[in-house]
């Protein structure tokens, strides 16, 4: 529209998630809409309400209505990885058309980081054996599959599809080890893909994107670089835990197959798996919630042997998501599964296999 103006402001949470804001403003200035996106989750009932309860965090930024009491009207509805003090920020600095990168490198920033690492520690030690338990019971019943490769848009679909076969009952406890019949950038369920992805370099080089039903941040996917699983249980799993917790025990026999590996392996924030060396991989989940069992999805992509230049040219990293990062610019290969190990990636995925054996 003629005298449109558009402009975008992002917010990183320490240790959390992206948020970003995009407002488009009337020729005389005024915010005319807005839009949320981001690698944040949101753990709602059901599709229908998290989109309202995203649209009601956007009509109260443009009504100057409070992002808290948003929240607190619908209950039922949780934001992961960010909060009303990042949103609000995010718009401030579209609004403002300016952009306030925070420095999170200070000893304050340090201290927090190892106090919140010494938490996490001590918090998976104390339920390891509510963990070991809890998956003793799922490998009963779980079936344990090493997939054929498939398109990205299949692995899209059939993430979704067991998840809510799981839900209605239909399906047992299944675990998934994917294979990817071509490249391919996968983008978060919040994320806006003209934002996260150069689409032209994409197509030129021959990268499908697709969006998955999970939040999270964008994979950058060559066959054979990355290893990834899906886990589709029933809610039963995780029952009386918080989503953090949750992402703890859907990857507990993970980090503990990596150890037999000789990894130092540890849970990173919300979902980030690292070791000493930096992270190895990330996690995203959702709930789906019907009138029978329902349903955790939960899936995990790990990198093991990226080829971080061509990753740089397809996708952008704003400097906003890079404020918390150790690492500012990215080497020529991104490879902690395979110069930690020194296997195969088929060794690897033989080994974890037989974790379950």
């Amino acid at each position: 529209m003629s005298g449109t103006k558009i402009s975008r402001g992002e917010c990183k949470t320490p240790g959390g998630k992206l948020v970003a804001v995009t407002v488009s403003f009337d020729s005389d200035g005024t915010v005319q809409s807005c839009q949320l996106d981001g690698d944040f989750f949101v753990d709602t009932p059901d599709d229908a309400a998290s989109e309202q309860y995203l649209q009601a965090l956007t009509k109260a930024l443009i009504t100057g209505q409070s992002l808290q009491s948003i929240i607190d009207e619908y209950p039922n509805c949780q934001l992961i990885g960010t909060d009303a003090a990042a949103i609000a920020t995010a718009f401030a600095r579209a609004v403002s058309g300016t952009d306030i990168y925070k420095v999170s490198t200070t000893n304050s920033n340090i201290a927090d980081t190892k106090q919140l690492h010494t938490t996490i520690s001590a918090a998976q030690d104390a339920a390891a054996h509510d963990y070991a338990e809890r998956w003793e019971s799922l490998k009963r019943n779980l079936i344990v599959l090493h997939d054929h490769p498939r398109t990205p848009a299949e692995q899209m679909k059939i993430d979704e599809t067991w998840a809510r076969e799981v839900a209605m009952g239909k399906r047992s406890p299944t675990l998934r080890i994917w294979e990817w019949a071509e490249p391919a950038v996968v983008i978060g369920r919040f994320q806006s893909a003209p934002d996260e992805v150069n689409l032209d370099v994409a197509e030129r080089l021959g990268f499908d994107v697709v969006r998955r039903c999970t939040g999270g941040g964008a994979m950058f996917i060559e066959p054979g670089n990355t290893i990834t699983y899906s886990l589709y249980v029933p809610l039963e799993f995780v029952q009386n835990m918080s989503i953090e917790e949750s992402y703890r025990l859907c990857d507990w026999w993970l980090v503990e197959a990596l150890h037999e590996l000789g990894l130092d392996v540890r849970f990173s924030g919300l979902n980030d798996i690292a070791s000493q060396y930096g992270k190895i991989g990330g996690a995203a989940q959702r709930r789906f919630p019907v009138t029978r069992a329902g349903a955790v999805l939960h899936h995990v992509t790990m990198a093991y042997d990226i080829d971080a230049a061509k990753m740089g040219q397809v996708l952008n990293t704003s400097r906003e998501k890079l404020s918390d990062k150790a690492v500012k610019s990215a080497k020529k290969r991104v490879d902690p599964l395979k110069s930690q190990t020194g296997l195969s990636r088929e060794q690897i995925i033989d080994h974890l296999l037989h974790w379950f054996a």
